[in-house]
């Protein structure tokens, strides 16, 4: 068999039987008849890499490559090599000198695109994802591609909010708090400035108002859990003149999710201390939610419950939500100043709200929810929430 049918024969093997140990018997016997014909090197790289010989593989595709730069896919073959072995350096060290050597393959900047995922640094990827929209603006999977990461990885945003609310009792509202806020995103956390404004009414005259300022991170203590931080200053009685929220969260595996925390809220007369307990579960493209607080150095702890299901469509800001709960958290930024009298009181609460993104560079949202709630014992009125959000992506 000459040289040629035997390397039509060897690949046979590999890609159709599927027989490794026989191709790498075939490759070694091809290297000894022909020792200058790369091709067969190339193929004892491949069923090496097949038989998870991975540095016999690694080795004939740098021989190759050593001893014939033009050869394309010993530059690919190795590369893919490093990536699948999670060696983010040694996939970007050689598709860079192939990247030298062919500087238009588009094949090698792909896969240089995927040796940055592994650097897991979003915003170089990112950076390179541009790089490559604009070399290449008829392929319109790129421009998904980046989208998609600004979603999911990195992307900063800019958001209003209005949260309107009504109430059935004669002179009472409504109530609108507005939110504004910018939200920047870091390789390991998110940061979150704030800027609120809360105004009550009575009979269409403003009888209560006033801003706060917050900034809260999300930021990653390791692999396998995250820290929430919210802090809050305010000069008007409608707010805390102090507010600290802390909690960690911890990754069970299998899409379990658990959280403890704690809530601090300081008004011009009074200090209160909360703890948050929740617990949180992934199934399928849904998410549940499951929360508590109780009341720490109080008489009684008035605990308060809220659960929450979301279902996700494209993205993690393409979701429908529902969420029931009972009683007063501390989290409730629109009632916040009034905690300390509703926390001792019933409340019977259920909401629903729709997230979407339009136009791959705005989320927009609507939420909405009845709350029963008793303002003073055995005395109940209706409170119906509105929340109209806008973001924009940057």
């Amino acid at each position: 068999m000459d040289t040629d049918s035997l390397l039509v024969a060897t690949n046979k093997v590999i890609s159709v039987e599927k027989n490794y140990t026989k191709a790498i018997a075939l490759c070694q016997l091809g290297i000894k008849k022909a020792p200058n014909y790369l091709d067969f090197y190339v193929s004892l790289g491949n069923a090496y890499k097949m038989t998870n010989q991975i540095d016999s593989a690694r080795y004939y595709f740098k021989y190759v490559i050593a001893k014939n730069t033009n050869y394309k896919e010993a530059f690919s073959y190795l590369t893919r090599l490093e990536i699948e072995q999670n060696k983010a350096d040694a996939a970007l060290q050689t598709i860079d000198q192939a990247l030298v050597l062919c500087p238009e393959e588009k094949d090698f900047h792909l896969l240089k695109l995927r040796a940055l995922e592994l650097e897991n640094n979003p915003k170089a990827t990112a950076t390179y994802l541009s790089f490559l929209i604009k070399k290449y603006p008829e392929d319109t999977t790129l421009k998904d591609r980046l989208f998609d990461m600004k979603l999911d990885a990195y992307g900063d945003r800019i958001g209003i909010s209005n949260t309107t609310t009504v109430f059935n009792r004669s002179g009472v509202g409504p109530w609108n708090y507005t939110s504004l806020h910018y939200a920047k995103q870091l390789k390991n956390a998110t940061i979150i400035g704030r800027f609120d404004y809360n105004d009550r009414q009575s009979s269409g005259t403003s009888v209560l108002s006033g801003s706060m300022y917050e900034l809260e991170t999300y930021y990653k203590t390791s692999p396998k859990n995250y820290s929430f931080l919210n802090i809050g200053i305010s000069n008007d009685r409608i707010f805390p003149k102090v507010r600290l929220n802390y909690s960690f969260f911890q990754n069970l595996g299998k899409g379990w999710e658990t959280e403890l925390g704690i809530r601090y809220n300081k008004t011009n007369t009074t200090e209160n201390y909360s703890t948050a307990l929740g617990f949180g579960k992934y199934l399928g493209a849904g998410w549940f939610n499951l929360r508590s607080y109780f009341q720490i150095g109080q008489k009684k702890p008035y605990p308060s419950f809220a659960s929450t299901y979301r279902y996700y469509f494209n993205s993690r800001y393409d979701y429908f939500a529902i969420n029931a709960g009972y009683g007063t958290s501390p989290d409730e930024r629109e009632t916040i100043s009034q905690f300390d009298q509703r926390v001792s009181l019933n409340s019977y609460r259920i909401g629903a709200g729709y997230n979407k993104v339009v136009f791959k560079k705005f989320i927009i949202g609507a939420q909405t929810g009845f709350n029963r709630q008793e303002y003073t014992p055995s005395k109940y009125q209706n409170e119906i929430n509105i929340t109209l959000q806008l973001q924009w992506l940057l």
